[in-house]
């Protein structure tokens, strides 16, 4: 079983740990744009301060022996990204917006819908980053 091995390693626990803190960057950002911006606009522009976050942590952290240059990992980023922002979205929207009002759940909502939506791409990301975006040199293994 090698793809459980990666999740033990120490690699992805310092994925998760950067990106912990980059949820959190996110996380309080949407609640600051929050007061400005109606929930489904903070949610998608909290996300995008969240991933640069996100990538400027992974690239000097996680995986610091890249074998690709910095431009290249920008766009790879960008577009594993995406899938994740749709996940993100598609959960902290559906949740607050229709099960939560359906199950009669009112307390801070918005908040758990938003914290279960940025946890659900975390396995995701990181197979795409680890082999898509941050390629490790030849000879190394990924």
């Amino acid at each position: 079983m090698a793809i459980l091995k990666i999740f033990r390693s120490k690699q992805f626990v310092k994925f998760v740990l950067t990106g912990g803190l980059a949820a959190l960057v996110n996380f309080v950002s949407r609640i600051i744009l929050n007061l400005v911006l109606n929930f489904s606009i903070s949610v998608v522009l909290a996300y995008c301060i969240g991933m640069c976050t996100a990538f400027i942590l992974n690239k000097l952290f996680v995986f610091e022996e890249a074998d690709n240059r910095t431009s290249r990992q920008a766009v790879m980023f960008v577009i594993v990204n995406l899938l994740a922002v749709l996940q993100t979205y598609v959960v902290s929207v559906a949740l607050a917006e229709w099960l939560f009002p359906y199950w009669g759940f009112t307390w801070h909502s918005h908040e758990v819908a938003h914290f279960i939506g940025i946890s659900v791409p975390i396995v995701t990301s990181f197979i795409g980053h680890k082999y898509l975006t941050f390629r490790p040199r030849k000879g190394q293994t990924a």
